[in-house]
C-alpha cells in the first residue's frame, strides 16, 4: 500500500511516505511552534524525492488525536485539503496508539501504558496490548484525560511510553517504582500513523475527507463540528 501520512499532536511534527510495508520515508522535527509552516514542505519534499504525486496513492493517514488542539487542527486540515483534492480514503490514527506501536516487547500480549502531555498539569493517557506482527495495538483502557494522580495503570501492563512522562515528575517515579519499563524519546511519528493508517485502510475502515476529523478527548472541545476543519478542505 502507498501511503502518505503525518503527525503534528505534540512537538514532533511529521510526515511519512510509505511506499510499500518494508519502505517507509519520514521527515521529523522536534520544535514546540511552527507546525503548519513545517508540514506541508515536508510533505513536498517527500513526495519529490520519490516522484510520487497524490494520485498515485491509496490513501491518506493522520494522527487525530488526543494531542494539542492546534495541532491536531493543523493536521486534520491538511488531510482533510489533500484528500479532497486527490479523491484518497483517510485514516484517522490514534495519537496515543502510534506511541504504543512503536514500543518493542519481549511478551507479545504485555500491556503498554501511553502518557502524553495534555498541558494544564493534565496528561492524556490509555493502554494497549501489543498483538501479533502486522498488527495494531488492542486498546484495553481507552483514551482519557486526567490529572496524573488519576493515572491508573491496569495489572498487566510492563511498559509505559510518552512525552507525558519527562513533563511530570511525580508520575515517572511513582510508575518507576512500580517496576514499569520506560521507553523515553517516542512521540506519535508520522511512520507509525503510515503503519497504522494502512491497517484501517486495508480492513476497509478509511474515512472520506469531510470525516476526517479530529478527536480532542477534552469535554469542552469533545464534538468535533460536523463539517471540514479549515478552509484548506
Amino acid at each position: 500500500m502507498r501511503l502518505l501520512a503525518l503527525d503534528t499532536s505534540t512537538e514532533s511534527c511529521s510526515a511519512a511516505l510509505m511506499l510499500s510495508t518494508s519502505e517507509v520515508h519520514v521527515r521529523s522535527v522536534i520544535t514546540e511552534r511552527g507546525h503548519a509552516e513545517l508540514i506541508l514542505p515536508m510533505i513536498d519534499e517527500l513526495l519529490r524525492e520519490a516522484g510520487v504525486r497524490l494520485a498515485h496513492l491509496d490513501g491518506l493517514a493522520f494522527g487525530r488525536g488526543p494531542g494539542a488542539f492546534t495541532g491536531l487542527r493543523v493536521a486534520a486540515g491538511v488531510a482533510q485539503g489533500l484528500a479532497l483534492g486527490a479523491d484518497l480514503p483517510v485514516a484517522p490514527v490514534s495519537s496515543l496508539a502510534a506511541v504504543a506501536a512503536q514500543v518493542t516487547v519481549d511478551a507479545p500480549a504485555a500491556g503498554i501504558l501511553v502518557c502524553n502531555d495534555a498541558r494544564m498539569g493534565e496528561i492524556y493517557w490509555a493502554t494497549y496490548r501489543c498483538g501479533a506482527a502486522g498488527h495494531a495495538p488492542l486498546e484495553i483502557s481507552a483514551e482519557r484525560v486526567s490529572t496524573p494522580d488519576r493515572v491508573l495503570p491496569m495489572d498487566e501492563v510492563v511498559h509505559v511510553a510518552g512525552n507525558g512522562l519527562g513533563r511530570h515528575p511525580q508520575l515517572r517515579a511513582r510508575l518507576l517504582a512500580a517496576g514499569l519499563q520506560f521507553h523515553d524519546g517516542l512521540y506519535p511519528r508520522a511512520d507509525a500513523i503510515a503503519r497504522l493508517g494502512a491497517l484501517l485502510l486495508a480492513a476497509g475502515l478509511g474515512v472520506s475527507a469531510e470525516q476526517a476529523l479530529p478527536t480532542y478527548v477534552r469535554d469542552d472541545v469533545a464534538r468535533p463540528s460536523s463539517g471540514p476543519v479549515t478552509g484548506m478542505s
